[in-house]
């Protein structure tokens, strides 16, 4: 099969889809990879480096989507990626549809195959190509409050940690999942003042098991989110519903019970974000300050951190990149579930029910699609 690595184009994406270590593990099983120049270099994976391990260097973004029947990304296709796109294509990376009513019908549009590394399950019911990237967005939403709480960049003065006399910061992490308690170890790290907000009782528990008490745990209702976020300095969204909009747990009237100079992190912005006033930044302008209060909403935050991201990642989905490969991407579809899973768009139909009820549109099951479209 010929697999195609194109640059990301996205605002201040340095990952790439494949690592070279990865491609000499296709190129191993016999299939073709191609790479755009330059597609790793700014985390130090050269082009050289591909070469060497068997995959062929082209200079344009047309050119790898023209010769590849596998598009290996990481972040969503941009507009003028989805025009590239065609019905005999597959494209892997992550897509997070839900709020994104445009691309979805651009996707349908192109007839190509469209597989969201966010919607492939596990056995246990996780989601193992989404975790890598949830952990690292955990444990950066810490590092970006952190500095942004910072007076010079908006922020009320305040050290996460305190110092001997002077209280800690109050952090409140609104969900309990992997990006929680990934934010939540750095910010206990750091000394901070932890509260953690969840819905699942039995992931709280879990939760407070495992910090030995050194986080305060919450059910998650309307008064125990007001009373957390009134009284943090620094509050991170971390709530994911799979492949689904994310729910708003923090109104616009109730932006108004949060100190000014405090800061927001919505790691959830990709699936729409969790506070009403969250909108999509970059790295370029990663903040905005809605009544005081500073909102830090970048949509591809592990971005920063792109060599860490990009082997973690790469860790995760060679072996699905592997089994489309070495079987073909129908059947390869129709022996995993989980992979199934994955399957957002196909033969210009919707095949995840959550990103179809979000938007609004029809969704029809993949296994029955994928076997009446042979």
């Amino acid at each position: 099969m010929r697999i195609g690595v194109p640059k990301e184009i996205k605002n201040h994406e340095y990952r790439v889809g494949l690592t070279p270590a990865s491609v000499r593990e296709l190129a191993q099983r016999g299939h073709q990879v191609i790479v755009q120049r330059d597609a790793g270099s700014a985390i130090g994976l050269v082009d050289d480096a591909y070469r060497a391990a068997g995959a062929e260097v082209v200079e344009t973004h047309d050119e790898v989507f023209a010769r590849a029947e596998l598009i290996v990304k990481v972040k969503e296709p941009q507009l003028q990626e989805c025009a590239l796109l065609r019905p005999d294509q597959a494209i892997f990376t992550y897509l997070h549809l839900a709020p994104d009513r445009q691309q979805a019908e651009l996707l349908r549009a192109s007839g190509a195959t469209a597989i969201a590394y966010e919607t492939v399950t596990d056995a246990s019911g996780g989601l193992p190509l989404l975790t890598p990237m949830s952990e690292v967005a955990g444990r950066m939403s810490i590092q970006a409050g952190a500095a942004h709480l910072e007076k010079a960049k908006g922020g009320a003065g305040v050290l996460l940690g305190g110092v001997p006399g002077v209280p800690a910061a109050k952090v409140t992490i609104l969900g309990g999942g992997v990006v929680g308690y990934n934010a939540a170890l750095m910010a206990v790290g750091i000394g901070a003042q932890v509260t953690i907000v969840n819905r699942s009782v039995e992931r709280l528990r879990w939760l407070d098991n495992h910090f030995a008490g050194r986080v305060q745990t919450l059910c998650s209702t309307d008064e125990a989110i007001e009373s957390a976020v009134s009284d943090a300095d620094l509050i991170i969204g971390a709530v994911l519903i799979p492949g689904a909009a994310t729910p708003r747990l923090v109104s616009r009237e109730q932006l108004k019970l949060i100190r000014p100079g405090s800061v927001l992190v919505d790691v959830s912005i990709d699936q729409g974000g969790c506070f009403e006033t969250s909108r999509p930044t970059t790295h370029d302008a990663p903040t905005y300050v809605v009544d005081g209060v500073v909102h830090y909403c970048v949509a591809n935050m592990p971005g920063a951190v792109a060599r860490t991201s990009t082997f973690a990642l790469n860790h995760a989905t060679l072996p699905f990149v592997q089994a489309m490969t070495d079987k073909g991407i129908r059947q390869a579809l129709l022996d995993d579930p989980h992979l199934l899973a994955g399957l957002n768009v196909h033969a210009g139909e919707i095949t995840c029910h959550p990103v179809a009820a979000a938007l609004g549109m029809n969704y029809l099951a993949a296994d029955k699609l994928l076997k009446a479209v042979a």
